[in-house]
């Protein structure tokens, strides 16, 4: 067992099972950037493992359609082109990522709950869960050492949107089959009790929907079909039309209605052209933009730069969704301008408008007993929720040298008698920044991270090249440092100390333009620290001529 992405970070999901000369990979998930990574889009496992040993690898299966367990998978098919297995909602999904990929010719293969697939020496089972999305599964993995259980995300909804109860049944017979390893999610190991069913969500929407005369726009996540559904029936039983915003959503919301996982009434879905048709009272708008995404459509509403939507008094705006770690700042930017413009605006902090999709303590150890595996590897969460996730375990009376908190690349060896940690692989991040794949790595965020904080100065300077005779400059330009129209003297002391820095400097050192560099770079950074307690990025650009 190698997880490759997935333990100690929320995301990244990816964890290949090897044995002998077959490797299955189980979710191949990115990340959404960080406050320290600036500039980049997302980020996705180290894979090259896998392309090291490109012979062994025999498919990919997934869990579900969240990109935090499928945004890697064109990435990692471009590379290592192998069938992918996953549920029609998961499949279609992924399908309209991989044709933005130039991937339309991808092997995907669509299975249903309780399905087995032999692939090399495993047989892998999928295993209906209830998650935040539909056709979510877990995994009974028949290895020839014993089975492995993966859940994928779940939490126990005894009241699912879609009528699908998780298949407890069959996770009770793993337990009584024995099970040799459980890999579980860990993402609300520190949350007490049980989650809330996700037609709690429905009740509070229904609140919100009599209480409003006013137009009503809900933010959601785009692959929340569930979540879609719901406020979809809402607005039916209070006599509104159904306009979906925003390109991601439109499009899985039309993948999902055409695989029959979502029922929208013919006179329902309208289109933002007949937004003008509609009185206040008659409109649901459905949007993304949750997260306080920039160029989301909430946020350009929120900012009166939308060409069709403009907030105004009466306007009910829901967050229906989770505030990820991170992005608490921008979506607060976000709800302090749609009140600004008149909208009410409720989120959950302040109301019952979004529930998790993942297990809290109480499901979690009724999983683990459901189970009753040997050995037990928390996944799917940071590493304080792993650590919980091991204490609940405990309870359940699983050994603590059963328990393996796993970083990403460490090997777990289960032979039939022992189960340890032994050595690692190659793992980590890899950055996406537009079309680069890779091109952007620490040393480059650094260098974004500083210039963010402290700016640039420039030192531009001509060289006779033969004579180190300076010809022109030096010039002085400055960035993110100080202003230059405002703060001439600082620009003007700057200039200075370079001008009487190279008068210092013997003709063998101006001739050498990276000693020259060098030596300016050295002063000047020296000076700033000392006079300004400022630590810019210093650049010379040394012209010989």
């Amino acid at each position: 067992m190698i997880p490759l992405g997935g333990v100690e970070e929320i995301g990244l999901n990816m964890t290949a099972l090897e044995y002998d000369s077959d490797i299955i990979v189980v979710d191949a998930g990115l990340m959404f950037p960080e406050e320290d990574t600036l500039g980049v889009d997302f980020i996705i496992p180290d894979f090259s493992y896998l392309l090291q040993n490109r012979e062994k690898v025999k498919a990919v299966f997934l869990t579900h359609g969240h990109e935090d367990h499928t945004g890697a998978l064109p990435f990692l098919l471009k590379a290592l082109p192998v069938p992918v297995y996953g549920t029609p909602l998961t499949l279609g999904l992924v399908k309209e990522k991989l044709r933005e990929h130039n991937l339309e010719n991808a092997e995907l293969i669509p299975v249903m709950p309780r399905d087995i697939v032999q692939v090399g020496v495993f047989n892998v089972e999928f295993v209906r869960v209830t998650h935040s999305i539909v056709d979510g599964v877990g995994l009974g993995i028949t290895t020839p050492v014993g089975l492995v259980v993966h859940t994928g995300d779940f939490k126990l909804d005894p009241t699912p949107v879609d009528g699908q109860l998780m298949d407890f049944l069959r996770f009770s017979e793993y337990g009584e089959r024995g099970t040799v390893l459980l890999m579980s999610d860990s993402t609300n190991a520190e949350k007490g009790g049980f989650t809330f069913s996700e037609k709690e969500v429905r009740r509070a929407f229904e609140d919100i929907f009599a209480q409003t005369r006013g137009r009503i726009i809900i933010a959601t996540f785009a692959s929340n079909i569930h979540r879609i559904q719901q406020a979809i029936d809402v607005a039916v039983k209070f006599g509104r039309k159904v306009i979906l915003c925003g390109k991601s959503i439109v499009s899985n919301a039309q993948i999902a209605l055409n695989l029959g996982y979502l029922n929208i009434p013919l006179d329902t879905w309208l289109t933002l052209d007949d937004l003008k048709n509609l009185q206040d009272h008659e409109v649901v708008i459905i949007t993304t933009g949750s997260q306080g995404e920039p160029m989301s459509v909430l946020s350009r509403i929120a900012i009166d730069e939308h060409k069709h939507i403009k907030i105004k008094e009466g306007d009910m705006v829901i967050l229906s969704a989770k505030m990820i770690p991170g992005n608490e700042r921008s979506i607060g930017k976000i709800i302090n301008h749609l009140f600004r413009r008149g909208a009410q605006v409720v989120y959950e902090k302040v109301s019952e408008v979004h529930v998790s999709g993942h297990a809290s303590k109480e499901e979690l150890k009724l999983m683990l007993n459901l189970i009753k595996p040997k050995y037990f590897m928390p996944v799917h969460g940071e590493y304080r929720h792993l650590v919980y996730h091991s204490m609940l375990a405990r309870k359940c009376e699983i050994l603590k040298e059963h328990i393996f908190l796993m970083k990403d690349g460490e090997i777990l060896e289960i032979s039939e008698t022992e189960a340890k940690k032994n050595g690692s692989v190659n793992s980590g991040r890899i950055f996406i920044d537009g079309k680069g794949v890779g091109d952007v790595e620490e040393m480059v965020l650094r260098d974004r991270l500083r210039l963010a904080h402290d700016g640039i100065v420039l030192i531009l300077l001509g060289i006779e090249k033969l004579s180190g005779t300076i010809v022109s400059g030096p010039d002085i330009i400055s960035r993110g440092f100080v202003f230059e129209d405002v703060s001439q003297d600082v620009i003007n002391k700057v200039r200075e100390l370079v001008s009487d820095t190279i008068h210092g400097l013997d003709k063998e050192m101006l001739s050498d333009a990276s000693l020259l560099k060098a030596k300016l770079r050295s002063t000047l950074k020296k000076y700033l620290r000392d006079t300004m307690d400022r630590r810019p990025m210093i650049m010379p650009i040394i012209l010989e001529v």
